[in-house]
């Protein structure tokens, strides 16, 4: 099995869903790209795939965004898995997370998966729930307003302007991850909150 780690920025595809909350995810491997260099490619299993280190002789990651929509995840997800010969201890998905506030992150492995489709979708296509998940907070949607408007709109002007210290706090969690292991991320990045 292959030491490379897969990070896979869920969200979905197209310039109308790219600065919606739904998508932070794929915001995140954008900022993790800048750090890794090159661009993302197209691979087969119907992801934006861009292959790299994480700093100077970091470890090799796979950054992938999913070509498909949100609630069937899984399928480009397993298939990068399969492809790379990385075990889900290796996977770290990132995601929007409305049962926690904006401007937060935490982290875990395993577990439920809290109504979000694109990770029921992902643990049923790999057979497991045992992957990392960073979740970057979006909080719940105001008023009456349904979950799947609010995950599907722009961040407000006022979140938009911390919007890139958010992304910024996930691509760190994702390396604090990867270099230091869960409970140390989790002891960073969770006390900030």
């Amino acid at each position: 099995m292959s030491d490379a780690w897969l990070i896979v920025g869920l969200g979905n595809p197209g310039a109308e869903y790219e600065k919606t909350r739904h998508n932070i995810g794929q915001m995140v491997i954008d900022e993790l790209a800048t750090e890794v260099g090159g661009s993302f490619k197209r691979h087969k299993a119907r992801a934006m795939v861009l292959e790299g280190r994480l700093g100077m002789g970091g470890p090799k990651v796979i950054l992938a965004k999913p070509l498909t929509y949100m609630n069937t995840s899984g399928g480009p997800v397993a298939g990068l898995a399969q492809f790379y010969g990385i075990n889900p201890e290796k996977i770290i998905a990132v995601h929007d997370e409305l049962d926690i506030p904006f401007d937060t992150i935490k982290l875990k492995i395993g577990g439920g998966e809290g109504g979000h489709n694109g990770l029921r979708d992902m643990s049923k296509a790999l057979g497991t729930k045992d992957y990392y998940r960073v979740r970057a907070g979006i909080g719940r949607p105001p008023g009456r307003m349904q979950v799947s408007d609010f995950v599907l709109k722009p961040f407000s002007s006022t979140e938009a302007k911390e919007l890139p210290f958010l992304v910024g706090n996930a691509a760190d969690a994702v390396q604090l991850l990867i270099s230091d292991g869960l409970v140390a991320a989790q002891q960073k990045f969770h006390s900030a909150s």
